[in-house]
C-alpha cells in the first residue's frame, strides 16, 4: 500500500475520479462530500499520509476546514483543489500551511502526482510556525517553488554592471536530475497592451504584476512539458482569463 488518502469534494463525480485514480495506483482511499464530514473523517489526522481539499464547497469552505485541519494536525499535508485559481487563494492556502495547490480540471496523472510530491515532503518541514518569522538573514538561500513534476526554479541573480530589462525576467531552474540552467522570460508589449484593453488597467513592465507572471508562465510550461523552454528562452505574447483576472485585482487587495 502507498498511503493513506483522504479526498474531500462536494462535486460526487469529481471525488469518485480522484478516489478511483489513487485505488488504482495502490492508495488506500477514504472520501467525504463537505468540510464537517471531511473533519470527522480526519479526526486527530493520524490516520492519514495526505489530504486532497477542494475550496469551494457549500457551507464550511476548503480554506476554513484547512485551518481546523491544522489545529489538529500541524504537520498534515493538505493538496488545496479548486476550479477558480487566484494568487489571493493561493497565498491564503500557503499561509494556513497547505502543502501544495492544484487548479481544475485535472488528470488522473496530475492527482497522482500531486500526492507523490506531497509525500515526498517530510512531515517536520511543514509544521506551521507559532509565531512570524525572524527577520531575513543575509545571504540565506533563494526562496524556490517546486513544480509537481520535480523541477525548482528562482529568480536568477541580476547580472553584474548590466543595465535592467524591462521587457525580461530571469529564473534559475533546476532540472530533477540536478542540473541548473537559466532561462529568461520575455514580455512582449502585445501582452502589456491585452492587459490595459481586458483590464482597463496599466500595468508597466516594471511593475511586479509582471514578475509574477513571468514565474507562473514558466511554471506552467515546466509541469506541461516536462523540459526547459528550448534555448532557455520562454516568450509571453498573451495570456489566459485567469491571468487577466489576476491583473484586474493586482495591488488592489
Amino acid at each position: 500500500m502507498q498511503g493513506r488518502v483522504l479526498v474531500i469534494d462536494d462535486e460526487d463525480h469529481i471525488r469518485r475520479v480522484m478516489c478511483m485514480t489513487l485505488e488504482a495506483a495502490g492508495y488506500e482511499v477514504g472520501e467525504a462530500a463537505d468540510g464537517p464530514r471531511g473533519l470527522e473523517a480526519f479526526g486527530d489526522g493520524s490516520a492519514w499520509d495526505a489530504v486532497l481539499l477542494d475550496q469551494r464547497m457549500p457551507g464550511m469552505d476548503g480554506l476554513e476546514t484547512l485551518r481546523r485541519m491544522k489545529e489538529r494536525r500541524a504537520d498534515a499535508r493538505v493538496i488545496m483543489i479548486t476550479a477558480y485559481a487566484s494568487i489571493e487563494l493561493a497565498v491564503d492556502a500557503m499561509k494556513l500551511g497547505a502543502t501544495d495547490f492544484v487548479r481544475k480540471p485535472m488528470t488522473p496523472e496530475i492527482v497522482r502526482n500531486a500526492v507523490t510530491a506531497a509525500l515526498a515532503k517530510p512531515r517536520a518541514a511543514m509544521v506551521v510556525p507559532p509565531s512570524p518569522a525572524p527577520a531575513r538573514i543575509p545571504d540565506q538561500p533563494p526562496i524556490t517553488r517546486l513544480t509537481l513534476n520535480g523541477f525548482r526554479l528562482w529568480p536568477a541573480p541580476a547580472p553584474e554592471a548590466a543595465q535592467p530589462e524591462a521587457s525580461r525576467r530571469r529564473f534559475m531552474v533546476q532540472h530533477p536530475d540536478g542540473w541548473e540552467q537559466e532561462v529568461v522570460v520575455e514580455i512582449e508589449p502585445a501582452a502589456v497592451g491585452l492587459v490595459e484593453r481586458a483590464t482597463g488597467r496599466s500595468l508597466p513592465l516594471e511593475n511586479s504584476f509582471w514578475t509574477w507572471e513571468a514565474e507562473h508562465a514558466l511554471n506552467n510550461f515546466l509541469w506541461n512539458e516536462g523540459k526547459v523552454p528550448p534555448e532557455g528562452k520562454l516568450t509571453i505574447a498573451r495570456m489566459d482569463s485567469d491571468d487577466l483576472q489576476v491583473a484586474t485585482r493586482w495591488g488592489r487587495d
